[in-house]
This record gives structure tokens, sequence and C-alpha cells, in this order.
């Protein structure tokens, strides 16, 4: 797999800690600046491979909703779920964690799975002309609050 877009950031959190944090898709609202909520769907309670979750996005006036699909998930490793819009794919985005001594060195990545069609929709829903770019910017936010989080009760 090679993304199209990473960031990473280093903590003195435990890597289980920021998993915590990441795999609990309800609170992604406290820490992305583009998604707003999400919730488990279909049955789903937890982040276990195969789970399903809505997650509701904005962007100035823009508002969309994604259906994803929890794809990996390893307690103090990894969280990566599959988006798609309409039953189309979207993006494989991912968080892993790597511990390197007492500190903790945390991945947010994403693989754009978007068809020519869905970018032109995503251009037209979002408002994102540049989605690399921007996710770029908001990779940085996320993980800098969920970092400040994790640092703040772990």
């Amino acid at each position: 797999m090679t993304a199209d877009a990473a960031v990473s950031i280093v903590t003195d959190a435990p890597a289980l800690r920021v998993w915590e944090l990441v795999a609990d898709v309800t609170r992604m609202g406290q820490w992305s600046p583009e998604t707003t909520s999400c919730r488990w769907v279909g049955g789903a309670s937890r982040p276990e491979v195969g789970a399903r979750f809505r997650g509701a996005n904005r962007r100035g006036w823009h508002r969309w909703t994604t259906s994803c699909r929890v794809v990996s998930s390893v307690p103090g490793e990894r969280f990566v779920f599959d988006v798609t819009l309409f039953g189309m794919p979207v993006a494989e985005w991912g968080f892993t964690m790597s511990p390197q001594g007492d500190q903790t060195r945390v991945d947010e990545w994403f693989v754009d799975r978007r068809s020519p069609l869905v970018r032109f929709l995503g251009r037209v829903g979002t408002g994102v002309a540049d989605r690399r770019t921007h996710n770029l910017a908001t990779m940085d936010a996320t993980l800098a609050a969920v970092v400040k989080a994790a640092s703040a009760t772990g």
C-alpha cells in the first residue's frame, strides 16, 4: 500500500491509548476539522473488522456523509477503514502506532480510491479541488488533537 498522503507525530502517550482514541469513531468529531461525527451502524458498537459506521462531514456550507467499514483493527498498532459514497469507493484511511522507546510515533494516511466521477462529485459536494493538500492539513490538525487528548489522559 502506498499512501496518497500521510502525516506523522510523536507523542509520550502509549500506543494503546492513542489507538483507543482513534478507533473510537464516535469521538472523531472531537479531533477532525472536517468530520463532525461518526456513529456505528448495522449493529456494530466497537472497532472490529467488518464493523460499519457512518461519518458526517462539513467544510464551510458543504455537508456530506460517508459509509465506512473497518478493514483492520489491532489494539495499540493500527486502525484502518474503507470509505464509500453511494456505494462507490472513496478512500482507505488508516492510523498506525509504532512504539519508539518511551514514545509512540503515530501515522495517519489515506489512499485515494475515487473514480473520475467520484472525484468530480467530491469536488462539487465538498468544495475541495485538491483533496491531497486539503487532507494533509486536516490530518495534521487531527493528529495534534488526538495526541493532546492522549497525553492529557494517558
